[in-house]
């Protein structure tokens, strides 16, 4: 009984990297591995250490990421920034899915940093994510930060959960995409949207 307390006090005192890095122990010794051979001592630190890091989006807030880099601006045709790479983990088996999001918006008196899209794209990449909802997520904060005319987003990705297990098929690749306002309903400005996402007309690879 006292053992129990012990042990109890000692893990209420744990902080969360702690005790993450114990349960990694753990998990290890349930996998077979000798936890106290060289190569192992330092895992379950670097691993906690390193999931932090990975979903640190969770956390994070687009409002705080984009700050005040919203300018006035009269410019009303589309603006895009493409091939920005993403590195994400699916919630399902927490393998990494990576790859390029492709994101647009039509102005409406207001525009962002260019940079600011790309953290946007990381605020939700770096979390337990599905790439379906990681797509939404994008356009959702474009919208709501900028109120544009239209908003689009296209994600390409490779997922390690089909490469390395399952049905281990090495050459597939995943591609998303969320269109609001004129991206959904101009189909000029859809077909242009989709055009320059992909490269068509270009000599730019799609593979990633």
């Amino acid at each position: 009984m006292m053992a129990t307390l012990a042990l109890e006090r000692r893990r209420s005192a744990e902080s969360p990297d702690e005790e993450l890095a114990r349960l990694v122990r753990r998990q290890l010794e349930l996998l077979g591995e000798d936890v106290d051979r060289e190569g192992l001592l330092k895992t379950p630190e670097r691993v906690a250490k390193s999931l932090a890091w990975l979903t640190q989006g969770a956390t994070m807030n687009v409002h705080d990421v984009i700050g005040d880099a919203v300018f006035a601006e009269s410019h009303e045709n589309m603006v895009m920034v493409r091939d920005i790479e993403l590195y994400s983990l699916c919630e399902h088996h927490m393998l990494p899915f990576f790859g390029k999001a492709h994101v647009a918006y039509i102005p409406n008196g207001r525009i962002v940093g260019l940079s600011k899209v790309a953290r946007v794209v990381e605020v939700f990449a770096r979390r337990l994510q599905v790439q379906e909802r990681l797509t939404e997520q994008v356009a959702e904060a474009i919208e709501e930060v900028l109120q544009p005319q239209g908003v689009g987003v296209v994600i390409e990705a490779v997922h390690l959960c089909m490469m390395m297990r399952g049905v281990e098929k090495q050459n597939s690749r995943t591609i998303t995409s969320a269109l609001r306002g004129k991206f959904r309903d101009c189909p000029m400005t859809r077909n242009e949207f989709l055009s320059l996402a992909h490269g068509v007309g270009s000599s730019r690879s799609v593979a990633v």
